[in-house]
């Protein structure tokens, strides 16, 4: 680990380059170290699951935590570190087809949740396709899904195995469901769906589920009405893999992380109608050719290169009280392949800072918050993760 001694003159080495007019990229002013005050622990020591993509908290008065596992099941236990057992809310395995980026993705429940009993879910099915479909709870057991109530709500086909987006949730202000599709696979988009507008991949969609049948198009949607082709569920496009998003819960902005092709990741805030570029840009690099025209497009916030890591995993603003108060209302995010986690300090319309606080050696596949909106991570070892406060 590079000593505090170090750490100071290359900040002394950058800060004299940047008087001097040389420019820096911001990747290597930012990316920091570690800092020894946090360490990555098991929340919940006596359960392990099987490839976990996703955690989320009952949105009803009860205390319960909802894992995905990737082969298609659902499991629901009590939110304590002494818990013991998990038990199956749901279990798609026989309709999931999972394995490399495929399976069981996403979760999110209704806004009116404890009247209607509805939850959401995406998943892969053969083809491959993606699958958001909505299924209702048990009437005699909020701890049981109901698998016959399955309404799809959206297929979409894939035309390559790899890439799955997989996130849904619903907006804290208009109650749209947000759905976080890929750009179809394959290396460099070669269909060139994320800039087509015609075709739902490489976008985030926002879709109304409580009109039409089974949904509706939102009137403000951007293509609204379009007379182009354009599809009009697409609320902003130009993505590769956008691998988790989440709203905060203050602001509500909408924090998204891009997994990049070969040599960066992004971090998007998205916004209504903004092309992010992809496959014309990776970050904010030309990526087919050494120039290109960039007009119109919307650069990421923040970007790395794979010397730091290879395949983000988006996370949360954090608004718990747990963790050092500095952290709050910073975006935590990790990254797959190196195990990275990282705190992003955006203000004013611009990134102030990013530090790198935890670096675990695990594959964080996903982040979750729960009612407290404290802050948990799955690994792909099968175990959920909490940011643990040494200090």
């Amino acid at each position: 680990m590079p000593s505090k001694k170090i750490i100071l003159i290359i900040l002394v080495v950058i800060t004299s380059l940047i008087i001097v007019g040389i420019s820096v990229p911001l990747i290597f002013i930012f990316l920091g170290n570690i800092n020894q005050e946090y360490q990555a622990s098991k929340a919940f020591p006596a359960l392990q699951f099987n490839s976990p993509t996703g955690i989320y908290t009952s949105p009803d008065s009860t205390n319960r935590l909802f894992v995905l596992e990737q082969i298609g099941i659902i499991k629901v236990f009590n939110n304590s570190e002494l818990a013991n057992k998990s038990s199956i809310f749901l279990d798609l395995s026989s309709k999931v087809y999972s394995g490399g980026e495929l399976g069981l993705l996403g979760l999110t429940f209704h806004p009116n949740f404890t009247e209607n009993g509805y939850f959401y879910v995406y998943y892969t099915t053969t083809g491959p396709k993606s699958v958001i479909s909505r299924f209702s709870i048990n009437n005699s057991d909020i701890n049981k899904g109901n698998i016959t109530s399955e309404q799809i709500i959206l297929e979409i086909a894939q035309p390559y195995p790899n890439h799955n987006g997989g996130q849904i949730a619903f907006g804290p202000e208009d109650g749209y469901l947000y759905i976080a599709l890929e750009d179809g696979g394959n290396s460099g988009d070669p269909d060139g769906n994320a800039q087509n507008k015609s075709s739902l991949l490489g976008s985030i969609l926002r879709i109304d589920i409580d009109s039409g049948s089974p949904y509706a198009i939102p009137n403000d949607n951007p293509f609204y009405g379009n007379s182009e082709g354009w599809r009009e569920e697409v609320w902003a496009y130009g993505l590769r893999n956008p691998w988790r998003f989440s709203f905060d819960e203050q602001t509500s902005m909408l924090w998204a992380g891009d997994v990049g092709q070969n040599s960066w990741e992004e971090i998007n805030i998205i916004e209504k109608g903004k092309n992010y570029g992809w496959n014309i840009m990776e970050g904010e690099h030309c990526y087919l050719s050494d120039n290109c025209n960039t007009t119109g497009l919307q650069n990421p916030i923040f970007e790395y290169n794979h010397q730091f890591g290879n395949s983000i995993t988006g996370g949360f603003i954090y608004r718990g009280t747990l963790l050092d108060p500095i952290l709050t209302g910073k975006y935590i995010y990790g990254d797959y392949g190196q195990g990275k986690i990282w705190a992003l300090e955006y203000e004013s319309g611009s990134v102030k800072s990013n530090s790198l606080i935890i670096y675990t050696a695990l594959a964080i596949s996903s982040f979750g918050i729960d009612k407290q909106n404290e802050l948990y991570f799955c690994s792909m070892d099968g175990y959920i993760y909490q940011i643990e406060y040494l200090s």
